[in-house]
């Protein structure tokens, strides 16, 4: 199993690390346009591998795509990051650019690759790769989905006053601020609803703040963060190399799921060795229904600046 890393800021290098210690990949690949960077970083993560016990051989190399020839899995974290009071819309027209030159350089040396997009507006930039690179739809994953079920358990375990381990919910939709659709009437402590628990306006508190975690770290950070994204990454990388089979919510491209065609954006998928096995359709309330075709108005919106 092989993994290049696209991008060596402080995503690519937590992706990279995550996915070391877990020591279920025998390289791990990063490359970076910046001179030495993607290098210093490689040095910086194999020095920790006696400390933190693994195996994995981590590479660094300076925009040199022959160096990421035979990868089964790419992640695509280049780019620049959002800054305080930025939206993840407004990096598009820089981003795009990147996400299309990167794909097409990782294609050109492994033609089999699966592509992890995290580059925002993520559920654009994943559009984007399969519109430019033709492969098929279960080679593009986007991630946000991953991250803000993530967060949104987070936030359910410190409502609830439990063990994160105890919690199970997740968030469909688009990744951004105004798009995501944390499905709270579904989300659960050790199969019992939480509405068993909490009252309507602590559940809709959980909602909101779920929808802001990126915005609101991105405030207090001063960037993007780094260490969840990473850690989302890591897993999904190994549901892929394990062929575990496991259900993320990703950004997938849709062709008549949940009444939506030609658009990426985060629905519940089965992950295993081929990508994106399935997409699974849950039944939604009207209500819920509604917040993702809502949602999904508002990444056509931003696809459409993509012309």
């Amino acid at each position: 199993m092989k993994v290049t890393v696209v991008g060596a800021g402080a995503v690519g290098a937590s992706c990279a690390e995550y996915i070391a210690i877990k020591n279920f990949a025998d390289e791990v690949t990063i490359i970076d346009i910046k001179e030495g960077f993607a290098e210093g970083k490689a040095m910086d993560l194999m020095q920790c591998a006696s400390l933190n016990g693994f195996d994995t051989q981590i590479t660094g190399v300076t925009n040199d795509y022959t160096a990421t020839a035979g990868s089964n899995v790419a992640v695509i974290t280049s780019g620049i990051p959002r800054k305080p009071g930025m939206t993840r819309e407004e990096l598009i027209g820089i981003n795009a650019g990147i996400v299309k030159s990167v794909s097409e350089n990782l294609i050109k040396h492994s033609p089999e690759v699966i592509i992890i997009v995290v580059s925002n507006p993520m559920d654009t930039m994943a559009y984007l790769a399969h519109k430019s690179t033709g492969l098929p739809k279960n080679r593009i994953i986007g991630m946000g989905g991953a991250l803000d079920s993530a967060r949104f358990k987070f936030r359910l375990a410190e409502a609830l006053g439990c063990p994160s381990s105890d919690v199970d919910g997740m968030v469909i939709g688009g990744h951004s601020d105004t798009g995501m659709v944390p499905l709270i009437g579904k989300a659960a402590r050790n199969s019992v609803k939480v509405s068993e628990f909490l009252s309507e306006e602590r559940m809709q508190q959980v909602v909101q703040d779920t929808k802001v975690g990126g915005a609101t770290l991105t405030k207090l950070l001063g960037t993007s963060a780094w260490y969840a994204p990473g850690a989302a990454v890591s897993a999904m990388v190994q549901a892929i190399a394990l062929d575990s089979k496991k259900m993320f919510p990703c950004s997938a491209l849709l062709d008549g799921e949940y009444g939506l065609s030609d658009i990426s954006i985060g629905v519940p998928c089965i992950i295993g060795k081929n990508g994106i096995e399935k997409i699974v359709e849950i039944e939604l309330s009207d209500a819920e229904l509604a917040k993702i075709q809502e949602s999904a108005v508002g990444v056509k919106a931003t696809n459409a600046l993509l012309d």
